[in-house]
């Protein structure tokens, strides 16, 4: 069993893509969230998380923003680069947001180079189908290591009037295996399958030759994936694949009240910043001079 924990004391032994395949040959399943900031990272690399996923769903939780397809790119590369700094023995998956591949090929390959050296990611995702099998081969000959998102696509939510699943028809099923055939073919490094039925993920993971993540696909994948304020209780909806493991908006709401009540009774506690009498003195002396 590899034991991804660390503590303060000591930091775990590093998790790259090559634990992951280690730990899928030996039927381990790894864990992945959503994580947007370096203090958070820290907390779940101690806590044994194997992927951190810097994911454009920032632009809802972190901005405030209506859809994913507001995630700003330089907003990312710098999130994923904290989270990176946070965490730096956990594999750190930074998501291509909206825009910043989808037009041209050479840009895309740009910007996903950008994901690596500015924001320090091991992984690249990008929401995909077969149709961009080119641009993922291209990127992987460019050395880029790629995870496709395939399924539901949330950037492409707009075209449907909002999220769906994916593959719940026998051609759906078909062309949902199909894409995953043609970015294993393509040289991904992961795929990434959300909203699906399992028994379509379950076809997908016996044929693939990478890690298979699963974000609301069914138990077959040998990862899963949330968004990490769901997990919390921090949202007011969370899907049925990701009940809340704790209910840290309330506790984030107790601790605001208690706060004001603190505040506004003047319990702040004893004042840690003292002068040195002689000082005071001094400071006493010369508002005394000025008449104050």
């Amino acid at each position: 069993m590899i034991d991804a924990t660390s503590t303060e004391a000591g930091e775990r032994q590093p998790v790259t893509i090559r634990t992951l395949l280690r730990m899928v040959r030996a039927g381990q399943r790894f864990a992945c969230l959503t994580c947007y900031d370096a203090t958070t990272a820290r907390w779940l690399e101690r806590s044994g998380v194997h992927v951190l996923l810097v994911g454009d769903t920032a632009a809802e939780v972190v901005l405030g923003l209506p859809g994913t397809v507001h995630a700003p790119l330089e907003v990312l590369l710098a999130l994923t680069a904290g989270v990176k700094r946070g965490a730096p023995n956990t594999v750190v998956m930074g998501d291509m947001p909206f825009m910043s591949y989808q037009a041209d090929d050479a840009e895309g390959i740009r910007n996903a180079g950008r994901f690596l050296t500015e924001g320090l990611a091991d992984l690249v995702k990008l929401e995909v189908d077969r149709s961009f099998a080119p641009l993922v081969a291209r990127m992987v000959r460019a050395g880029i290591p790629v995870v496709a998102h395939i399924g539901s696509r949330p950037q492409q939510a707009k075209q449907y009037g909002g999220y769906y699943a994916a593959g719940r028809s026998a051609d759906g099923a078909t062309a949902l295996v199909d894409d995953a055939q043609a970015m294993l073919d393509a040289g991904a490094s992961m795929l990434l399958v959300e909203a699906a039925p399992a028994e379509v993920t379950q076809a997908i993971v016996e044929r693939s030759t990478v890690p298979v993540i699963g974000c609301g696909a069914g138990p077959a994948c040998h990862g899963q994936v949330v968004v990490l304020h769901d997990l919390l209780g921090m949202t007011d909806w969370q899907p049925a694949f990701a009940a809340p493991a704790c209910r840290l908006g309330d506790g984030l709401m107790q601790a605001g009240r208690a706060w004001c009540a603190r505040v506004a009774s003047n319990d702040l506690g004893e004042h840690p910043i003292v002068m040195p009498p002689d000082q005071l003195e001094a400071f006493r002396r010369t508002l005394a001079s000025r008449g104050g």
